[in-house]
């Protein structure tokens, strides 16, 4: 057994404090103990008796009764050069953190830089490699056509630099303020809904014939129907004007991921599932190809096919219905037919073609530059263990059984060098309620493996606010799925961890306390490394888009593949119960 001590000498300060356990139930390791005491926190207050020095001083004794041995501090390292293990440093995956959705308000501004200047420089001393954040269409070209306003981007962007981060941007062609998680709302600019006003068919629509205003139709890719541009045009203008105008920011290499948006919440995928629709969880969802262009798209192919006479589904039921309610998902229903898989390939093929096409448009246009494309992948979980797979389906994921709907995209990607990010990494299956046949495990599984077997890199992220330690340790496990190599590089690992989302709620003391311990597990008990090469992950100027790969060819990915095996649980856990976890985290909440 061991004991934990630890000082309080006046101010607010930084202990590292190692904790040595021969008992392997309890921690192995606590690092980077911070905040320990805050003196203007224990002079106030408190409704529960012995709160402050005194309560502080019980519970270490209390820690101590448990946990009795020797005590173990760790001096400050020589100035120089950070020690690293070679070995374990291979092991390591970058954390990036993505910032608040409204950081840049609808006027164009830097909401509080002082308060989030102090948040990214806490961020960094807990070893964060760097931030995410959406760069919204709707705010930089709000006032009109090719009229971009990036100033308070670029404040962003320079705080962000000299508080010593890197950044991912996400270029977000997509309205926020209809999904899960958006606390503001941010709508298209008012020229494309004014547009829409008189053309309301250049927004995604159900059967019904609701429009969805989150995001232009993929149907109108290459129609020029704003002001002389297609959608695609428009997209493309946009990120040469972000090039541009941010050239000394890509040139100092702050920003080494363009994250392209592809859909709605920057996803490549339907609006299937619009909360501001009516759509709860775990409802179905609905096809959204009703539009005028994507009917005509499908007519003709049809036509083409041989099957003038086919329509686009009229019986696949409603946002919140169950898959077996409706006869287009029931059993032996439309979706086995000749007639519902040519629509489902055709549905899931307009979008691997809408895809391909805008990242060919910025790979064009950050063509040279020293960053990595991504494209982000929905986690849609529910009703993965049925055999319609229902929610995958109306959202354009072609997803069955025996056929793989994820492997085709991660097979596009690499022709224009671009990284697959996932979602729902935090999430088990016993976490969703049964109602909902989630999969989430498999589905992380499945779409993680698909891409490794296709040879591209796979980033992630958590799909909804997590602090606690068994959605951080399920993570761990994700990034990791075969554990840590102390010889070298591991079998299979992420390529970097954006974690959803900075708040005040992250920044709470214990939740922050076990948040910089994740961070710690991530990078594989190594310090914060500054060089990505030293953990192979070098950044090259990017090179040009590959010649385009035929549909027939990508449809080959579709032929399932056992996914690689995964451990049942991470080797780097952060410790997610036991009496020593309990009373560490019970001493920070006295000071919360």
């Amino acid at each position: 057994m061991s004991s934990l001590i630890y000082s309080t000498q006046g101010g607010r300060q930084l202990e590292r404090v190692r904790l040595h356990s021969s008992c392997s139930s309890f921690l192995k390791e606590v690092q980077w103990v911070k905040k320990i005491l805050n003196p203007s926190q224990t002079t106030r207050k408190s409704k529960t008796p012995g709160h402050g020095r005194q309560a502080l001083a019980i519970d270490v004794r209390n820690l101590q009764a448990v946990a009795s041995d020797q005590v173990a501090t760790k001096k400050p390292e020589a100035s120089g050069a950070v020690p690293y293990d070679e070995k374990l440093l291979a092991n390591y995956v970058p954390v990036y953190v993505m910032l608040q959705l409204g950081v840049i308000t609808l006027d164009n501004n830097l909401e509080d830089r002082d308060g989030l200047g102090k948040q990214l420089k806490e961020l960094r001393a807990a070893g964060v490699d760097g931030v995410m954040l959406d760069v919204w269409w709707g705010i930089v070209e709000s006032n009109g056509p090719k009229e971009y306003n990036w100033n308070g981007y670029r404040n962003l962007f320079q705080l962000i630099q000299e508080c010593g981060l890197k950044l991912q941007a996400i270029m977000s062609f997509h309205e926020c303020g209809g999904n899960v998680g958006d606390a503001v709302s941010i709508p298209l600019p008012k020229w494309v809904l004014e547009i829409g006003e008189s053309n309301p068919d250049i927004f995604y629509t159900n059967s019904t014939g609701n429009r969805n205003k989150e995001c232009v139709t993929l149907g109108v890719d290459k129609e020029p129907l704003f002001q002389g541009r297609t959608a695609i045009e428009i997209y493309r203008d946009y990120m040469k004007s972000f090039r541009e105008n941010m050239s000394d920011f890509l040139e100092s290499e702050l920003i080494i991921d363009i994250e392209v948006g592809l859909g709605p919440a920057g996803e490549l995928r339907y609006p299937s599932y619009p909360q501001n629709q009516g759509w709860v969880f775990p409802g179905i969802g609905e096809f959204q190809c009703y539009d005028k262009y994507l009917e005509a798209d499908f007519k003709e192919a049809a036509a083409t096919a041989g099957h003038p006479e086919w329509e686009l589904p009229d019986e696949a039921g409603e946002y919140n219905d169950k898959p077996e309610s409706t006869e287009f998902f029931s059993s032996n229903g439309t979706y086995l037919s000749e007639k519902g898989k040519f629509f489902l390939t055709w549905y899931s093929n307009k979008l691997l073609d809408h895809g391909d096409q805008i990242l060919e448009e910025a790979n064009k246009t950050f063509l040279g530059c020293k960053i990595k494309l991504a494209a982000k992948v929905s986690g849609i979980h529910w009703w993965y263990k049925v055999e319609n797979h229902a929610a995958e389906l109306t959202a354009g994921y072609y997803n069955l059984n025996d056929r793989d709907g994820y492997r085709p995209i991660a097979r596009m990607l690499p022709r224009h060098h671009a990284i697959l990010n996932f979602t729902c990494l935090e999430m088990k299956n016993s976490e969703q309620i049964a109602i909902s046949k989630s999969g989430a495990q498999e589905l992380v599984q499945q779409v993680l493996s698909g891409g490794w077997r296709e040879g591209i890199e796979v980033a992630g992220e958590n799909a909804l606010s997590r602090y606690d330690r068994a959605g951080y340790n399920q993570i761990l496990l994700n990034a990791r799925p075969n554990g840590v190599n102390k010889e070298g590089p591991p079998k299979l690992r992420m390529y970097g961890l954006t974690y959803l989302r900075l708040s005040d709620d992250l920044m709470q003391n214990t939740n922050f306390y076990v948040f910089r311990q994740f961070v710690r597990k991530m990078h594989a008990d190594q310090d914060y490394c500054p060089d990505p090469q030293k953990y192979n992950h070098y950044i090259g100027p990017l090179e040009q888009s590959k010649p385009k790969i035929q549909m027939d060819v990508l449809l080959e990915a579709t032929k399932p593949i056992k996914p690689f095996p995964w451990n049942k649980e991470t080797d780097m856990s952060i410790g997610g119960t036991g009496i020593l976890a309990s009373i560490i985290e019970k001493i920070f909440s006295l000071f919360k």
